[in-house]
């Protein structure tokens, strides 16, 4: 059985996160086998390298591989790029022309962005996953060819599938064997390896001394959101070897290279050497929330207190019920209907409240008396709960869809529903 870390050590793989060493054990697994596979990760990743790895360790490792983006390929033109065409077949095809499937027959091929691939193309596709038959354009031979297709993703192609803009059938026979690798962001104890290999391998390039982190600025870089993943954290290292003026680099001097718009822009939490980055990210999300209600709650006093002291609204106090409520509804998105009081329902009333067949409202000490009695409940623990349960019902018990809605990672979401014993 081939060694995890042999592989890392042959690719130039750097981490030790268990999401990582998962998806290249499934890989490892896989190659042996003739199935398809589809990789998904966002961009910057590193997705070709466990393209690499399948081929490397596969039977075909002595034949061709070949990496091909979908993306970067011509609508017009990546019919023949794939599956060759005849001399004439269109304006600018002055000779014949073999495509890849049939040059690399007997190899890999690693279509990269699979999900930019014109429809056409991919019933081409499908017929050649299916019955290994293609027929090239403008020809009306059918040939044969040995390849075996790994295919790679940024994008979810399910949801792509339910709004037809990738075939539902393509996609199940792609992703005979999926292999999720995961978001620099969701794997953050490798954030600091991977940097220092950055930086040394900079170091050596440029003649210069490897630059090092202080502590704040090691917490900002394992918190920063990365949507370039591992692709960006490389331009980052390499701009601070070349650019830097000093060795030591503190958290002022790293945020002048991390963009604007990427940082995370809620409420700062001062963060105590014990407080995990993760429970300090959930805290703000929290924190959010409650300014929000705040603000609502806010608003709604100002409203009872201006109505309070408009002797027009009071002696019309049906008007009142109905801007009232309508003003709710937009807060809350509720439907209600005017109560009006019937004659039983008055006679039920204390005397003091019986005024017609109009709802009473409270004198103006009253209701202002019984306004600042109220408490806001503010218990983080609780708010945080009903947050969960309102995600997984949102998502249908989809633990990857709450978590991304709620900010978190997978793997806190699930430790908060042990924590708190929530019943999927």
């Amino acid at each position: 059985m081939t060694d995890i870390q042999s592989i890392k050590n042959r690719f130039g793989i750097i981490g030790n996160s268990p999401a990582l060493n998962y998806a290249i054990q499934v890989a490892i697994q896989v190659a042996s086998t003739d199935l398809s596979v589809l990789i998904v990760g966002e961009s910057g990743v590193g997705k070709e390298s466990f393209s690499q790895i399948i081929h490397s360790l596969s039977s075909r490792k002595h034949n061709a591989f070949i990496a091909v983006n979908c993306g970067a390929i011509p609508e017009g033109t990546i019919d023949s790029e794939l599956f060759g065409h005849e001399k004439g077949s269109f304006t600018g095809a002055v000779d014949s022309r073999k495509g890849y499937f049939e040059t690399v027959s007997g190899g890999t091929i690693f279509l990269d962005e699979i999900g930019e691939m014109p429809l056409g193309t991919q019933a081409r596709l499908l017929r050649v996953l299916e019955t290994g038959e293609f027929i090239r354009v403008g020809s009306s031979k059918v040939q044969k060819t040995d390849v075996r297709v790994i295919a790679a993703t940024n994008k979810d192609l399910y949801e792509s599938t339910q709004s037809r803009k990738f075939r539902e059938d393509l996609y199940y026979r792609l992703s005979t064997v999926p292999i999720r690798v995961p978001a620099l962001r969701d794997r953050k104890e490798d954030i600091i390896l991977l940097f220092r290999k950055f930086v040394v391998d900079f170091a050596e390039r440029y003649k210069t001394t490897p630059v090092q982190l202080d502590d704040e600025a090691k917490n900002l870089l394992i918190n920063y959101t990365w949507p370039g993943n591992v692709r960006e954290l490389k331009n980052i290292a390499e701009q601070l070897s070349v650019l830097s003026k000093q060795q030591l680099i503190t958290v002022t001097d790293l945020q002048l290279f991390l963009p604007e718009k990427n940082m995370n822009r809620l409420p700062v939490l001062s963060s105590a050497p014990h407080m995990s980055s993760e429970f300090a990210n959930e805290r703000e999300i929290l924190y959010k929330l409650f300014f929000d209600m705040k603000k609502d709650v806010t608003e709604l006093k100002k409203m009872f207190l201006e109505i309070l002291k408009n002797p027009a609204l009071v002696n019309n106090a049906q008007n009142f019920s109905a801007e009232f409520l309508q003003k709710d509804h937009a807060l809350n998105g509720n439907e209600y209907n005017t109560p009006v009081l019937s004659s039983a329902q008055t006679a039920s009333l204390p005397s003091n409240m019986q005024q017609g067949n109009q709802p009473v409202i409270l004198s103006q000490k009253d209701e202002i008396d019984a306004h600042e009695e109220v408490e806001e409940s503010l218990n983080i623990t609780d708010k945080e709960k009903e947050l969960i349960i309102k995600a997984l019902k949102k998502h249908r018990g989809k633990r990857k869809d709450a978590s991304l809605d709620l900010g978190i990672s997978e793997r806190t979401l699930y430790r908060k529903l042990k924590e708190y014993d929530i019943d999927e």
